[in-house]
This record gives C-alpha cells, structure tokens and sequence, in this order.
C-alpha cells in the first residue's frame, strides 16, 4: 500500500464520518498525545534524585597579622636599589614613547615601621595616553610604588600634546 491509496482511505473515512466524527477523532488524539506526556512527566519527577555533590572543599583560613605584616614586608622595594628603580622609571617612559625630563626626588624615613619613602616628581610631555600607559606600567612593574598625584595641563584643548606632573612614591625597606 502506498501514500496515495492511504491518504484516499483517509479521506474517504473522514467523508464516511462527517464534521462531528472528524472533531472527535482529533479530540481523540490529542487526549492520547496529552496521556502520553503526563505518564512521561510524572516518571521524571518520581526518578531517584543523583547524588548529593561530595563535601565543599573549606577555605584556606584568612592569614594572621604577623603573616600580613611579613607579607608586606616582602613586597617593599630594597633601599640599596633606589637609583635603578628610578632608572627603570626612564626606561618605561622611553618604551611609552615620552622624555622625561630632570623630576624632584625627597627621601625620608619612618623609624617606628623601618619603611624609607622616595617621592620622585617627574614632569612629563607628551599624548595623554602614552602618559597613563606610562603611570600603570611603572606601577605594575614595580609593585611597592604607588602614584600619589597627577596633574595635567594643555594650552589649547586641540593641541594633542599635554604636559603632566607624576610623583610617584616609592617604599623601600632598609635591609633584604
């Protein structure tokens, strides 16, 4: 039997039937369709439940003030080097494509921490980006520097070079 000859019995039942007996057909088969779903979703949700996840893993406890303290100690730039860490200030600002020219260094000491500071204020010329990818590359090489001001200044708002004032601090332990 093929698709043409099934399809002319259908409609010749469907005649044989009338409008009354079609709707109760198709009323039929969306009954079972709606049967067969439920049976389905109702064998879902009376499925075992998969296992329970093992045991979350604790974390680590927080660390104590002496361990802090060491840490922050062990980030402090050496003392001893100050003069490169300056030079690597020139170096970063050579790659970022600006001059620098001669800045203002002070240096102090807190004895209580055993912390020195050196600020070094560094007058910058140059586009505005190349200044802030200065800024954050010299901070991310040098983890113990932190930038304390900044201030810019332009003539003319169309001129694309801008003339800035970094300082920089960076602390410094005593000894290694």
């Amino acid at each position: 039997m093929n698709a043409a000859t099934l399809l002319l019995r259908l409609r010749l039942a469907a005649m044989r039937a009338g409008a009354a007996g079609c709707a109760a057909m198709a009323l039929l088969a969306v009954g079972i369709a709606a049967l067969a779903w439920a049976m389905k979703a109702q064998g879902e949700a009376t499925a075992p439940l998969p296992p329970a996840p093992p045991m979350l893993v604790q974390a680590a406890p927080p660390p104590t003030a002496n361990e802090n303290l060491a840490h922050f100690y062990a980030t402090l730039g050496e003392k001893r080097y100050a003069e490169q860490q300056v030079k690597q200030l020139f170096d970063i600002a050579a790659k970022t494509g600006l001059v620098l020219e001669q800045g203002d260094y002070k240096f102090s000491v807190d004895k209580a921490s055993r912390v020195a500071a050196y600020q070094v204020t560094l007058p910058v010329r140059g586009p505005y980006q190349n200044i802030w990818q200065f800024s954050l590359q010299a901070l991310s090489a040098m983890p113990f520097a932190a930038l304390e001001d900044v201030a810019f200044r332009r003539e003319t708002i169309t001129e694309p070079v801008v003339e800035a004032r970094l300082r920089f601090t960076l602390y410094l332990k005593e000894q290694p």
